[in-house]
């Protein structure tokens, strides 16, 4: 007999149409973070990032404010200035705490299959969202890159 309950392991459920689920046990918490700023009067914009197998991302780049994301697919190669990089997988979160940090990498860590993520970004008033940094600064602070893999 088939199983009808189409809800995930964590998920609740109830057994009869008529009986509500709690809405608090529809609520996961997957990432609860205090960013170290918020620009006054910051403007928001939540984006939908789709890379190809094998996309490299943005090349480094800084963010005015703090920024927060949820791996929808695939993979991604996240680093950000003083941080190992990392591989966030679907299902996984990240933030960056913007300003002056600069974020290395956001690649499709996959040649195989596409990467996709949701992104919400507080920018200041006036300022890009996001801003490429450029060769000579990258090499000024190369020192503060964390070690890279051999």
């Amino acid at each position: 007999m088939p199983n009808k309950d189409s809800s995930g392991p964590d998920q609740a459920h109830s057994d009869s149409a008529a009986e509500p689920v709690p809405w608090q046990s529809c609520i996961t918490t997957l990432l609860e973070q205090v960013p170290p700023f918020i620009p006054e009067r910051a403007q928001v914009m939540t984006l939908l990032v789709q890379y190809p197998p094998g996309h490299p991302g943005v090349p480094p780049h800084r963010h005015s404010g703090p920024a927060f994301g949820y791996m929808i697919e695939g993979e991604m190669l996240f680093e950000l200035e003083g941080e190992p990089e990392r591989v966030v997988r679907a299902g996984e979160t990240f933030w960056e705490p913007g300003g002056d940090v600069i974020h290395y990498q956001d690649g499709n860590n996959r040649d195989d299959a596409w990467s996709r993520f949701v992104v919400v970004m507080m920018g200041a008033p006036g300022k890009p969202m996001l801003a490429l940094v450029d060769d000579e600064e990258l090499a000024d602070r190369r020192d503060r890159r964390a070690p890279r893999p051999s």
